[in-house]
């Protein structure tokens, strides 16, 4: 029941923030995606590609009018989404000679550039990260957890991604105002 509510919360947001159309629509599609990927990732730390990899050609098809930025920015952040994720991946496993993620990040995060462009990825990839630090410093001061127990960071992303896609140019361009001061 709170999937489905959340869901029905979310879609109901999305209808009144983008009103009747296209975009709407979008957006429901992806909330429901990011819902289920965020499901399936706290219970299995997988992000399927059944899931991830339609996410990335919906958000390009839905870009071909240019429905939430141009197919340009969202074909740019398809490809730097990933790039970001992977670089990093390879830079830890290089340096610990462990994995610190899944390659499903690196396609979820190449799919909310697909949808929201290239412009938001910094933001996706702050707030997500910001989130996932909270709760993962959380989890071992008060569950005792250590720092070997993984983290699914797919939930935290798919939040980063629904942030963006309702208020991220609002707070891209409070934050640029704020730093021309």
């Amino acid at each position: 029941p709170l999937i489905e509510t959340l869901s029905g919360l979310l879609c109901g947001y999305a209808a009144l923030h983008f009103g009747f159309g296209c975009a709407a629509l979008g957006a429901m599609l992806l909330i429901w995606a990011l819902l289920a990927l965020t499901a399936i990732d706290f219970d299995t730390q997988l992000l399927p590609d059944d899931i991830t990899l339609p996410l990335v050609w919906a958000g390009l098809l839905f870009n071909l009018a240019n429905t939430y930025t141009s197919l340009n920015d969202a074909v740019l952040g398809a490809i730097f989404g990933y790039l970001v994720l992977w670089i990093v991946y390879w830079a830890f496993k290089l340096i610990t000679g462990k994995e610190g993620m899944g390659y499903g990040d690196f396609k979820l995060l190449a799919a909310l550039g697909a949808w929201l462009g290239w412009q938001m990825l910094p933001l996706i990839i702050l707030l997500s990260s910001l989130v996932g630090a909270v709760v993962g410093i959380t989890l071992m001061i008060v569950l005792k957890q250590g720092r070997n127990i993984p983290i699914p960071f797919g939930p935290y992303l798919a939040g980063g991604g629904l942030i963006a896609l309702f208020w991220g140019e609002t707070i891209t361009r409070s934050y640029l105002q704020l730093m021309s001061m």
